[in-house]
């Protein structure tokens, strides 16, 4: 065989061990369900909840914003009218923002009315702080000052249905779990977003397969961080935000912090919960990714060339040597490199069905990947230059420093 047809075969092997040894990433059934079977054998309703005779226990929302008033007309409006039988609240804490999120909040909670809400800001992060978890650590202190059991940690940018916090309760109650969390539908409105957001949750899901991150055995530790549901307790035992304030990917060490503190952690897709936040362009998910990737891969140069050749030779190599293989003769490499990239694309078909997207595209899915190895690429080119982590007017280098709360975020200028 040719040298393309080789490297078409080890392609092929690696998408047959993807597809039955990764914990069935691909598939997208990790979703709370509408009413637990432990509730209904409690004798509790239909509604995902507490037995008759049983109180739900009180929650505290906690939301970081930093110049977040272009979404929270949509976002903030849906966790004051959470219809929640319990004794529930929001606090929103305004983390520098300079154009107006904490008047508009105030103003909001005042036309919509709903759960009470607290507007509150901590000031300018501490040397050693991430913005999100000096904001995190602010609203999370005050929210322990009212005694709830857990707390709901969403971004500024997440619209929730009206039961999402009663199924989010109940599944952390019924299952006994202490980190609750859904990666919320992401937008997919522009053309862009189409081609990029789905493959987005794809990766993270082949990185961190669901079912291992739910098993009573885990195999793997994450989170999602536009919506957590955390234990309260929970959270004092592991030392958070306090223990992971240094992180960029703060939602997988969050996860990682309470699995190390003995807590039990559940991890699915989203149907009640939605980013409304807007990615118009290829530059706005551009940064979105390159802000964090390169800290994915511990700022290591060997793990960068390692990603490099990885994602090459498992998302590259099938359609090259499935057309090159066709216009040379090759016929061993056309059907290799074909089978893999049948592979790839038929994964990736559950993913675009939850984001009601064509099947057809599918296809399309190692250009994409091609895109996010040039944006992990960059996020290392520009933590390197000194502006890695750059998120609204701030930058965070991370690297070993950062990891021992040793780094001071800088404004951008």
């Amino acid at each position: 065989m040719s040298t393309l047809a080789w490297f078409a075969a080890a392609s092929l092997a690696v998408w047959v061990w993807l597809l039955l040894g990764q914990g069935f990433f691909w598939r997208t059934d990790q979703r709370l369900p509408d009413a637990s079977p432990r509730t209904r054998a409690r004798g509790g309703g239909d509604d995902g909840g507490p037995a008759r005779g049983e109180t739900w226990p009180a929650v505290v929302v906690v939301v970081p914003a930093r110049d977040e008033a272009g979404v929270l007309p949509l976002s903030l409006p849906s966790l004051l009218a959470q219809e929640y039988p319990g004794r529930a609240e929001v606090i929103l804490v305004d983390d520098g923002s300079t154009d107006g999120t904490g008047r508009l909040a105030a103003g909001l909670a005042a036309a919509h009315g709903g759960l009470p809400l607290t507007v509150t800001s901590p000031g300018e992060p501490a040397p050693g702080w991430t913005g999100k978890l000096w904001a995190l650590r602010h609203g999370m202190a005050l929210a322990r000052a009212r005694g709830p059991e857990f707390l709901l940690l969403t971004d500024a940018d997440i619209a929730h249905r009206p039961d999402s916090l009663r199924l989010l309760v109940a599944a952390a109650r019924d299952d006994d779990r202490d980190l609750v969390s859904q990666m919320a539908r992401l937008r997919v409105a522009s053309s862009w977003e189409r081609l990029v957001v789905p493959a987005f949750v794809y990766f993270f899901a082949q990185l961190y397969p669901f079912r291992r991150v739910n098993a009573r055995r885990p195999r793997a530790t994450a989170a999602a961080g536009g919506c957590v549901l955390l234990r309260t307790e929970t959270a004092v035992a592991a030392g958070v935000p306090d223990a992971i304030r240094a992180a960029l990917i703060d939602d997988v060490s969050l996860a990682r912090a309470v699995r190390a503190a003995g807590g039990r952690i559940w991890l699915g897709l989203a149907e009640r919960v939605d980013s409304v936040r807007p990615y118009p362009d290829l530059g706005e998910l551009w940064r979105m990714v390159a802000r964090s990737a390169y800290a994915q891969l511990r700022y290591d140069p060997l793990l960068l060339l390692g990603a490099v050749a990885g994602l090459v030779l498992v998302y590259l190599v099938p359609p090259v040597a499935c057309v090159a293989g066709l216009a040379s003769g090759d016929a061993a490499a056309a059907w290799a490199g074909g089978l893999a990239w049948a592979v790839m694309a038929g994964t990736y078909v559950p993913m675009l069905r939850y984001y009601r997207q064509s099947w057809w595209t599918a296809p399309l899915l190692p250009f994409t990947a091609l895109l996010y190895l040039l944006m992990t690429v960059d996020s290392a080119v520009r933590h390197h230059r000194g502006r890695g982590g750059a998120w609204k007017g701030r930058i965070h280098t991370g690297g070993r420093a950062a990891e021992n709360g040793e780094f001071t975020p800088r404004h951008e200028e």
